[in-house]
């Protein structure tokens, strides 16, 4: 499944593991060694990006993994399948754009229609909250760091 929209000119499809290092590390952790930016589990996922016309590389990109909710946060456990999102990076210039809600949209939409999900959920810093709410998740359980950055899960029901 591939979308395109002409009024923005953004074509979204698959890609490889390898090919999502790049934006993953200059916009997630540029200060860490480019390996802390690759997953064991990313030959395992789904990975999608966002291209421009004219442009071979990616601007924007999301992986998904069949994962289930950690057992901390029972409340939301038994809703069905459940797909996480992760490594979720638009690159700078990009940003406020659009380009990162249509690309999250289409993983959703795929983690729905393709993969059967009915949760889709992450890891999100609490920086970014709000630009999720207005996506239509919401926060769950409690906040917690990964390093100096400081994250709370959100999830939206399918």
């Amino acid at each position: 499944m591939a979308a395109s929209d002409p009024s923005v000119d953004l074509h979204i499809g698959r890609i490889s593991p390898d090919d999502t290092i790049r934006i993953r590390h200059l916009v997630l952790w540029p200060d860490a060694p480019i390996d802390h930016v690759r997953l064991p589990e990313d030959d395992a996922g789904f990975h999608f990006a966002a291209f421009l016309p004219g442009r071979a590389e990616s601007v924007a990109v999301i992986s998904l993994f069949k994962e289930d909710i950690p057992d901390s946060q029972s409340a939301v456990k038994g809703s069905g399948t459940t797909f996480r999102f992760r490594k979720f990076a638009c690159e700078h210039a990009h940003q406020g754009q659009g380009i990162g809600s249509r690309l999250l949209a289409y993983t959703i939409q795929v983690a729905r229609d393709e993969l059967g999900a009915r949760v889709v959920w992450c890891d999100a810093r609490t920086a970014t909250v709000k630009w999720y709410e207005k996506r239509g998740l919401v926060p769950f359980g409690n906040k917690f760091w990964k390093g100096p950055v400081e994250y709370i899960r959100m999830l939206i029901e399918l």
